[in-house]
């Protein structure tokens, strides 16, 4: 799945230490090429709300979501049902609260199929993972059922391997800086007598022996990746604790999360399974699915946390997506209950890169399009060109024709314009990847009434889906094909070059993604407009 892991500040320091213009809707922006730059960091709060800013008025590569809103003033839209295929969602949230779907077919706790849907007492979405917390990758999967006829085996059982030694050796040394942080720590504090201290405070220390000077020079090393000492230990256990995860869950070959929902994940008619429980049974594990629904949709100037892209929304809260991969079976059932209980927009932050029954989630995005839903899917976090590499899902396989006109893939943007403005982890492709939104520093919505920053496509997706529902909001008449061209043709489209997948690769913006577009909100709104005007 992709739920972007924290960005570690000490990571290089494993090595280090020793141990443009619019296409359809003409507005200024074209001139943002040739507008000087912003180099000043930004503010907290301009950082907090820079997905939102616009990109000729800030020279920050927004979506201009708050310019977006002047279009609307005096205009009443409708409300849209926006479903969430996530991790779960803290559905009681003090900015989420206001805007979660409630089934109006549905009598609460009365153990009965009210609406004869298949799902019992499905109040606010459908839990498909029951109690599941943690699950294995996909390929530990494949190298787990062993049979080596699978035309997936070989390359399974290589990708398998290299995670898994990479796991291993990161961990450990993770847990080598971490003893060498304390170590200097401890010494730092006892030479400057402080508890706390700063870096002139340690630069101002006269070693007088060489255990000193190495205490030192860590230490100072360790202030150029972070602010403070206990962010970098903080970063350092968070590190430890994900590749002990990724040992103890996702790459361990006897571990079996599935039992405890006691379904039969290859056979797709063995159905309903899970609960309504959307949240799912560990509060702090829905973090990506709640920081996913408020980029979305998190109430309005309500005085409280932040603004979501769209209001006039209802997120349907469909838990699909563990700490591991998803299941086809999962991910096939969620979109087809969320087009048949009335979303007119779904979101899907997560992916793999192994899909057994990747034919039956091929089969949700075309039965989807029938009941004309507009899907808005992250591109994934691999730094890899998808044109070259299969992600699921995907609306194509090995770069052939589209199976629907319903499918919009998102790569991620960094805050500053200019050459370094797409995420270093961004997968990217002219052929698989149609936009890119802001996907780097997002803050949002977290559980406990608590709010994070978060990075990844899995953030520049619901991004996107937030326009898309602010779009069929105020113009219901437009398809979800119509949707997808306004979000794909109203896009501001950069003249430069940008780096994309490692610092020695190169490629013009406008070959990255099929529209060469950054998603604006702002020129979308002009553009349904009009096409709803049939201009």
């Amino acid at each position: 799945m992709y739920l972007r892991k924290p960005l570690y500040a000490v990571a290089s320091a494993l090595a280090l230490y020793g141990c443009g213009s619019t296409s359809i809707v003409s507005t200024p922006v074209d001139r943002i090429d040739n507008v000087p730059l912003k180099v000043a960091d930004l503010t907290d709060d301009q950082l907090k709300n820079w997905f939102h800013s616009d990109l000729l008025t800030d020279t920050i590569p927004g979506m201009s979501v708050d310019k977006a809103y002047t279009l609307l003033k005096g205009k009443k839209g409708s409300k849209i049902i926006v479903g969430v295929i996530d991790s779960g969602i803290d559905i009681n949230h003090e900015d989420l609260k206001n805007v979660i779907w409630t089934n109006p077919n549905e009598i609460p706790g009365n153990g009965i199929d009210d609406d004869k849907n298949g799902y019992v007492d499905d109040i606010h979405g459908w839990n498909f993972l029951g109690d599941i917390n943690h699950e294995t990758l996909e390929m530990t999967r494949i190298v787990r059922g062993g049979d080596t006829s699978n035309p997936d085996y070989a390359s399974a059982k290589a990708a398998f391997d290299e995670k898994y030694n990479e796991a291993m050796s990161t961990k450990t040394r993770y847990e080598q800086l971490l003893q060498m942080l304390h170590q200097s720590d401890a010494a730092i504090k006892k030479e400057t007598g402080k508890e706390t201290y700063t870096k002139a405070e340690v630069e101002a220390i006269e070693a007088k022996d060489e255990s000193m000077q190495q205490f030192k020079g860590f230490i100072l090393q360790m202030f150029s990746y972070a602010d403070s000492i206990s962010e970098i230990e903080n970063d350092l256990k968070d590190g430890i604790k994900h590749f002990a995860g990724q040992l103890n869950y996702n790459l361990n070959l006897e571990y079996n999360g599935r039992k405890i929902l006691g379904d039969n994940e290859n056979d797709l008619s063995d159905a309903p399974h899970g609960n309504n429980n959307v949240i799912g049974p560990d509060l702090e594990q829905s973090l990506h699915g709640t920081h996913v629904a408020g980029i979305i949709a998190a109430q309005r100037n309500n005085g409280v946390g932040m603004n979501g892209v769209a209001h006039n929304v209802e997120i349907m809260a469909l838990r699909a997506v563990p700490d591991g991969d998803e299941y086809d079976k999962d991910i096939a059932l969620a979109i087809r209950y969320a087009a048949d209980n009335g979303a007119k927009v779904i979101n899907t932050s997560f992916g793999k890169d192994y899909s057994p029954h990747s034919q039956w989630v091929r089969d949700a995005i075309i039965y989807a399009a029938s009941k004309d839903v507009l899907i808005i899917n992250a591109a994934g976090n691999d730094s890899k060109d998808l044109d070259k590499n299969n992600v699921f899902p995907n609306d194509q396989l090995n770069n052939g024709p589209e199976i629907a006109d319903n499918f919009v893939t998102v790569g991620a943007l960094n805050v500053k314009y200019g050459p370094s403005m797409v995420a270093r982890f961004s997968n990217y492709g002219k052929i698989n990847v149609d936009v890119f939104a802001p996907g780097v520093k997002i803050w949002a919505t977290a559980p406990n009434n608590e709010y994070r920053f978060l990075q990844g496509t899995s953030m520049a997706s619901p991004a996107v889906a937030g326009v898309a529902a602010l779009i069929r909001s105020y113009y219901p008449k437009l398809t979800a094909s119509q949707v997808k061209k306004v979000l794909i043709q109203s896009g501001l489209t950069p003249n430069t070059n940008v780096t994309v997948g490692d610092p020695q690769t190169t490629k013009p913006f406008a070959e990255i993604s099929k529209s060469g577009t950054i998603v604006n909100a702002y020129n979308a709104l002009i553009l349904a407009e009009r096409m709803a005007k049939g201009k």
